[in-house]
């Protein structure tokens, strides 16, 4: 299924009844209605009249099916809500006391990881915190495209932004292009999906070739700069058992260098800062 499957499917009428958003969500995971009723511990009858509004769900059953589809808690609110339960799953801001704990991880993370640069950003891919590595990899970007917040896979896409110093751009774009591809068809965010489109007119050229691992560990991101070129590989760490929105959409990047110049120029960056 491609992005234009996903937005078409989506943009639609919203589905109002419980059954509707249960049989939306097992048909975006490709599962039968068997399938999800093995999954689920229950009869393959029952979970067709819940889906046809001929039976009414507990809230415990709209919990367990939501788990077994893997619906983001955003849209598990929403489907305790069309079922008449009120939502399970709070969305604080990181500056409620209740997050101290999370955001103070957060900046543990982003302060160990110096001298190399790391980022959080939420759900649509907004700049949330950065470590101090981060700004001198952007000197030089019109500040115009660094208002917060700034939305990272536009300033990667942006002609004005990173693109022109990308080298490897058509390689990285595609893989970026690739992530928010999975992410439109797992979460079916409007928002995401409208991203996603606005992504493909940027004028980024075509990927020659697939992917090879050749003598790479992963695809690289060659950053031109100060007309040396600096290569780093990137993970991605989320929060592993969150019950709150805000903590379940945001992600940590982390950059490490993939060769020893780009280790180098980091430290001596890292020097000049202090």
């Amino acid at each position: 299924m491609n992005a234009h499957a996903s937005m078409a499917r989506a943009e639609p009428a919203k589905p109002v009844l419980i059954g509707e958003h249960l049989r939306e969500w097992r048909q975006r995971r490709h599962l039968s209605q068997l399938d999800l009723a093995v999954d689920a511990e229950i009869s393959a009858r029952h979970l067709s009249f819940v889906e046809t509004g001929r039976s009414a769900p507990s809230r415990d059953m709209v919990l367990k099916l939501a788990e077994r589809l893997d619906v983001p808690l955003r849209e598990r609110n929403v489907l305790l809500v069309a079922a008449g339960f009120a939502p399970a799953f709070p969305q604080r801001s990181l500056e409620d006391p209740a997050l101290k704990s999370a955001r103070e991880a957060i900046n543990l993370v982003l302060k160990a990881h110096e001298p190399n640069p790391a980022l959080a950003y939420d759900r649509h891919w907004n700049l949330v915190s950065a470590n101090r590595m981060v700004a001198p990899l952007l000197e030089g970007v019109p500040q115009r495209l660094l208002g917060q917040p700034f939305n990272i896979l536009r300033l990667a896409f942006h002609p004005e932004g990173l693109a022109p110093r990308t080298v490897n751009l058509a390689e990285w774009a595609a893989h970026l292009l690739e992530r928010l591809h999975r992410q439109c068809e797992a979460t079916a965010d409007p928002e995401l999906l409208k991203l996603y489109q606005d992504l493909k007119s940027y004028p980024i050229p075509a990927r020659a070739a697939p992917i090879t691992p050749d003598n790479n560990v992963a695809l690289p991101f060659k950053l031109r700069l100060n007309g040396e070129i600096l290569s780093f590989i990137s993970t991605t760490m989320v929060f592993g058992t969150p019950v709150d929105i805000t903590l379940q959409e945001l992600a940590l990047e982390t950059f490490f260098p993939a060769d020893e110049l780009t280790a180098e120029r980091m430290r001596q960056m890292a020097a000049s800062m202090k």
